[in-house]
């Protein structure tokens, strides 16, 4: 009798054996101590630690837009080392979507604009199903001819987060989302991002330094010093909270 070998899927990010050195001699800072980690497809997954302790250093080099000193970093089963600057610049490009603290919305063009950037850029044109789907999701339906001035925080965040979405990436990677936003809109941001893994399958890496935030996701990887020291499924703020205060977070 033979049997079927089991399929091993590729995670949509991994780091193996990651080391990140800043500076030489006296000015010498370890970012990264051989840190090994993946992240599933369709899952959403913070990354957590104290202060200094590497997370968005990791989160960059896991996106490409740092490189490490020594290790592996690979989006599906493509090894980010391996390419030269170009093929590179087209892999964020088409396969991998960024939200960060700061809107990085272009103040000229508006909520729609913003959003359909990236495609234009690239020459594509929208999924219009999919564009919908995904307006739809941040409620920006009303909001889409204002430009960036005319828009709350939240809504701007909202426009940055559609944008990250609307290319239907791989992997999408964000850097405390939610920073400057107060709580409701943050948590409106945050909704939309797990309604996002779980009804769309988008996979999501999220560095945050707020429990509340982070039990939003599915899975939480914990940072200190440079390594990974711990991970937690199916957080809650008390849990995420706990935790931390062991790290001295």
């Amino acid at each position: 009798m033979t049997t079927t070998p089991a399929r091993t899927e590729v995670a949509a990010a991994r780091i193996v054996d990651g080391v990140k050195v800043y500076g030489q001699g006296l000015t010498e800072v370890t970012a990264l101590r051989s840190v090994t980690a993946a992240f599933g497809q369709g899952q959403f997954t913070a990354i957590m630690g104290p202060s200094g302790s590497g997370k968005s250093t990791l989160l960059h080099c896991l996106a490409g837009l740092d490189t490490l000193t020594s290790g592996s970093v690979y989006i599906g089963d493509v090894e980010l080392g391996s390419l030269k600057d170009r093929p590179l610049t087209e892999l964020r490009r088409d396969r991998v979507g960024f939200i960060f603290q700061s809107y990085n919305l272009i103040p000229t063009l508006n909520a729609e604009e913003n959003i359909l950037l990236p495609l234009s850029i690239a020459g594509r044109k929208p999924e219009k199903a999919w564009m919908d789907k995904v307006i739809e999701a941040v409620g920006l339906y009303d909001r889409l001819h204002h430009r960036p001035t005319e828009l709350s925080g939240g809504q701007q965040q909202r426009v940055a987060a559609a944008r990250a979405l609307v290319s239907r990436p791989e992997i999408v990677f964000a850097d405390e989302p939610s920073g400057n936003l107060d709580s409701k809109a943050g948590g409106e941001l945050l909704g939309f991002m797990q309604r996002a893994v779980r009804e769309f399958g988008q996979t999501i890496v999220m560095v945050t330094h707020d429990p509340i935030s982070a039990s939003y996701a599915e899975r939480i990887v914990f940072l200190d010093d440079g390594a990974v020291v711990d991970t937690m499924a199916d957080p809650t703020p008390e849990r995420v909270l706990d935790r931390m205060k062991r790290l001295g977070g």
